[in-house]
């Protein structure tokens, strides 16, 4: 089962990924400036932060196996779409689509973990279907790169969107729900009810400051290898990929470790929380990826930074199935997501500005601290004694 979370994971990211492999052809022929860029990267960003919030419930009530059918139909007819953009409205709108589908993954993910694994092993489980993110960004640099050389920027986003498609064949007929207890089967609580809870809010806001460091890598990371380093598109395919392989690894490492604590006596929520500030101590590594000399020295950084952001995540994404009954995990998640699109969002237009009028220097820099915001917050705003019980709490009130 955690297979399909996988697979769609990668999907999402090759779907996703597809626009940051084509920029720098879509940049020409659609003569977009660096801030043009960034606003239909924000158009994707902006419907991502919106139906984060109603993707998560909508989930909840409709089941896994329904509402991720839904989510991925509709993100898989978005991206054949980014196919006959005209221009960089046109582009952005596909974008804004692209966003309201793919915002759904991680929420129907979530709660296939919450369905299926117990707390011990959900972090390692976290980490395995997000590797199908760091597997489509590794795929996507080569495999657009040859298809858009072959073939054309518009058959490569139009044969990749189609893949969503083969996925259903085999989701529909495959999902199960393992067990049906009474919270499960019971209706969710409100998302105001859930936002009333001290960890639901603070950690949407701790994801403000995580999230965005990866947005910038799979939506920058192209464009910068070009214009800082001097790469072609043919190199991008061969190279480009390579910080992604080693970041797969981080979702691995990054489950192992929560789970070795776990073992080790430690509670759950403070095992999750020390992983998470390992792992962002990590993400520092941004700030010689941008100092380093030669391309190479400069790509060995950023993947160091990348495993951090995938180790780090591995926590991030079980804490809410651990802290939370199964009927309420993907809305939580959606929630705090929204957090992520939004901090995304406006990273992302920051980014833009800035290259623009500075350099790409600033930018790694940036992102490189921001992670630690992250961390702070949850050791000290995200409350982790039992928030179901308040939860509750505040649903009768």
């Amino acid at each position: 089962m955690i297979s399909l979370a996988f697979w769609a994971t990668l999907i999402n990211y090759l779907d996703r990924q597809t626009l940051s492999v084509a920029a720098p052809v879509l940049r020409e022929q659609f003569h977009m400036s660096s801030v043009a860029y960034s606003r239909v990267v924000s158009a994707f960003l902006l419907a991502y932060t919106i139906m984060n919030g109603i993707s998560g419930p909508l989930i909840d009530r409709l089941g896994t196996r329904v509402g991720y059918a839904l989510c991925i139909a509709w993100w898989s007819v978005a991206s054949v779409l980014h196919g006959f953009a005209q221009g960089a409205l046109s582009l952005g709108f596909f974008r804004f689509l692209l966003g309201a589908g793919e915002a759904g993954n991680w929420p129907a993910a979530i709660r296939i973990v919450a369905e299926w694994f117990p707390a011990r092993e959900r972090a390692l489980a976290s980490g395995i279907f997000n590797s199908g993110s760091a597997a489509g960004a590794i795929l996507a640099p080569p495999l657009v790169a040859w298809t858009l050389l072959r073939f054309g920027w518009r058959y490569a986003f139009v044969s990749i969107g189609f893949l969503g498609f083969v996925w259903l064949a085999f989701w529909w007929p495959t999902y199960r729900t393992p067990r049906r207890t009474p919270v499960s089967a019971s209706k969710p609580p409100s998302p105001l009810a859930l936002f009333r809870n001290r960890f639901v809010w603070s950690f949407t806001v701790a994801k403000i400051f995580l999230d965005p460091v990866w947005y910038f890598y799979i939506f920058w990371f192209p464009e910068y290898l070009k214009s800082a380093r001097g790469f072609d598109m043919a190199q991008i395919g061969t190279f480009g990929w390579i910080p992604f392989l080693v970041a797969g690894a981080g979702n691995i490492l990054g489950g192992a470790v929560s789970g070795a604590l776990v073992r080790r006596g430690i509670s759950i929520p403070t095992a999750r929380k020390l992983s998470v500030t390992l792992f962002a101590l990590m993400m520092t590594a941004a700030a010689p990826a941008v100092l380093a000399s030669s391309p190479a020295a400069s790509m060995a950084w950023v993947s160091v930074a990348m495993t951090g952001y995938t180790g780090a995540l591995a926590s991030m994404l079980s804490l809410p199935a651990d802290l939370f009954p199964e009927n309420s995990v993907a809305s939580v998640y959606g929630i705090a997501s929204m957090g992520s699109g939004f901090g995304g969002m406006i990273f992302t237009l920051m980014t833009g500005w800035v290259v623009e009028r500075y350099s790409w220097r600033p930018v790694f820099f940036g992102f490189g601290i921001i992670p630690l915001i992250c961390a702070t917050i949850l050791w000290t705003l995200a409350r982790t004694d039992a928030p179901a019980r308040l939860l509750l709490e505040s649903e009768a009130a």
